[in-house]
């Protein structure tokens, strides 16, 4: 027994320590010390827990195993709670999956397609030998760091059908250009582009087919010639990389595009690259992308052909993902913050360096468009959870002040679009989480083409 007791107090103790140490990470050098009010409890508790972990070592006899006992107890109740969350969670998921599948087969009487993209490709191939995977700039960035690659590609596989995803039912296939972007390839022989549209999946039209994507409605819309820029998972560095290397030189109108929910974000990741990081320190660097399109096809097959392999492996990294939030008590933690004071709940907007990252490479497109001699819009795209209780636009406000202080015009689509519904949730895919459907990415099309007229 007194194995056991000495074993729990180093346990107790290298414990508390961890977590002091990660939660001081967190607070002072991820956030930079910009979040301390909700970060207070996390100090306050782990504190706790080392003195706590230091007067176990004081304690003795049944005192001690008491305590040990309580303190076990406690914990065991806690991640009990978890388990439920966890569980209701789950059920909940897999109710809104029958309920599509109900919803999609009452509509059209087609059966909601379960299968994922690999089972997709599997299926195609042997009929569309001219068919691939999606492949994302952004989730490419290890693997040129790891390759030592000499440049890096910002689009996918030119002139191929890219299998991309489904929230609506079916999966939604890319047929692309010359350059591997969502366009017919007939728009770049247009001398004047009316319309640029530069983002993330957003932009590229993430779960629906032509025509139903923004870019394919703007040019019903107008009748006149737009370029889709877009593609899955792009964030603010990758995006202006991708203007600085295919805007063409007579464009009228851009649209930039931004996603409320990860685009600050994403700028952590895209300054691993070191390729990526050269457009934010020099002005004039190119990689001339346009002219290394058979390069680009013949690194982004090998990709796809790693994923595959690594199929397996992302399931694997998935369940770990799982586990990690299990130990943190993610569910938990998310009830638990519903019911904090306000100054202690906490805040959705990126740490200060990534706003200061965001204004520069901003300002660095307002440049660019301005050379072009090209109309810059800034758009703003609400996300599924700004609909449900408890939104917080401290996000909104700090990407709305930078952009209007650099003096772009701000476009909000919650105000111009989601606010006239009656019901703002059946703009998403069976009023469920995930990208717009075709109504939505219409309606906001809608609105671009009256602003730029």
């Amino acid at each position: 027994m007194y194995l056991i007791k000495k074993i729990f107090s180093v346990s107790c103790l290298v414990l508390s320590i961890f977590i002091i140490t990660y939660v001081f990470y967190k607070s002072q050098i991820y956030w930079n010390g910009e979040n301390n009010s909700y970060y207070l409890f996390y100090h306050v508790a782990s504190i706790s827990f080392f003195i706590f972990s230091v007067l176990l070592f004081l304690l003795k006899g049944e005192a001690k195993t008491y305590l040990i006992i309580m303190v076990i107890s406690s914990f065991l109740s806690i991640y009990l709670v978890e388990v439920y969350l966890i569980y209701k969670s789950e059920i909940i998921e897999q109710k809104r999956i029958e309920l599509k599948k109900k919803i999609y087969k009452d509509q059209t009487g087609d059966d909601y397609d379960t299968r994922d993209v690999f089972e997709v490709y599997n299926n195609l191939k042997d009929k569309d030998k001219n068919i691939v995977v999606g492949s994302y700039p952004r989730a490419n960035i290890n693997y040129f760091n790891q390759n030592n690659e000499i440049f890096f590609p910002l689009s996918g596989i030119s002139n191929t059908d890219t299998i991309y995803c489904n929230e609506n039912g079916y999966m939604s296939i890319d047929q692309t250009d010359r350059f591997g972007f969502n366009n017919p390839d007939k728009e770049w022989d247009s001398k004047v582009i009316d319309y640029l549209i530069i983002g993330d999946s957003l932009a590229q039209g993430a779960c629906v087919n032509r025509p139903n994507d923004i870019t394919s409605a703007m040019r019903s819309i107008s009748n006149k010639n737009a370029i889709n820029l877009g593609y899955g998972g792009n964030g603010p560095l990758i995006e202006y990389a991708t203007l600085k290397e295919y805007l063409p030189p007579k464009v009228k109108n851009i649209f930039w595009l931004y996603s409320e929910w990860n685009d600050l974000e994403n700028i952590e990741t895209e300054k691993q690259s070191k390729i990526l990081k050269k457009y934010l320190q020099d002005e004039n660097f190119s990689q001339n992308l346009k002219s290394k399109q058979s390069e680009i096809n013949k690194i982004t097959l090998k990709i796809i052909e790693k994923e595959k392999e690594k199929k397996i492996d992302l399931s694997k990294n998935f369940q770990l993902f799982k586990i990690k939030n299990f130990i943190k008590l993610r569910k938990v933690r998310t009830v638990l913050n519903k019911y904090l004071p306000e100054e202690y709940q906490p805040k959705l907007q990126a740490p200060k360096k990534l706003q200061d990252d965001f204004k520069k490479i901003m300002i660095l497109v307002k440049n660019l468009a301005q050379k072009n001699n090209s109309n810059l819009y800034f758009v703003y795209m609400p996300e599924y959870n700004r609909y449900l209780d408890n939104y917080n636009e401290d996000t909104f406000l700090v990407v709305k002040n930078i952009i209007n202080e650099i003096g772009i015009p701000f476009v909000d689509i919650n105000k111009e679009v989601f606010e006239k519904e009656k019901n703002p949730l059946k703009l998403f895919p069976f009023e469920m989480p995930g990208h717009y459907n075709s109504e939505g990415y219409k309606k906001i099309s809608n609105v671009l083409y009256k602003i730029s007229r």
